[in-house]
């Protein structure tokens, strides 16, 4: 199943990773924070957080939103 996401993480995406979030949206916001919008099954979001852990930046929030969910 996959599902729509909203991940907020303290800081920016350094440009030359950005491609591995490839089909995804994000907006810097003015306190510092980065607001990350994709669609993702279990294992991708998984590789998402993991992701933002190896670039060593703070997860502040993990939200399913009700859009653009879909099941397999």
């Amino acid at each position: 199943m996959t599902a729509a996401y909203e991940i907020r993480f303290l800081g920016e995406l350094p440009t030359d990773w950005a491609d591995w979030f490839d089909g995804t949206t994000h907006l810097v916001a003015t306190n510092g924070e980065t607001i990350l919008h994709g669609t993702f099954d279990q294992a991708a979001l998984h590789g998402v957080l993991r992701r933002l852990c190896e670039l060593n930046l703070t997860l502040i929030a993990l939200q399913r939103t009700a859009s653009q969910t879909a099941t397999c």
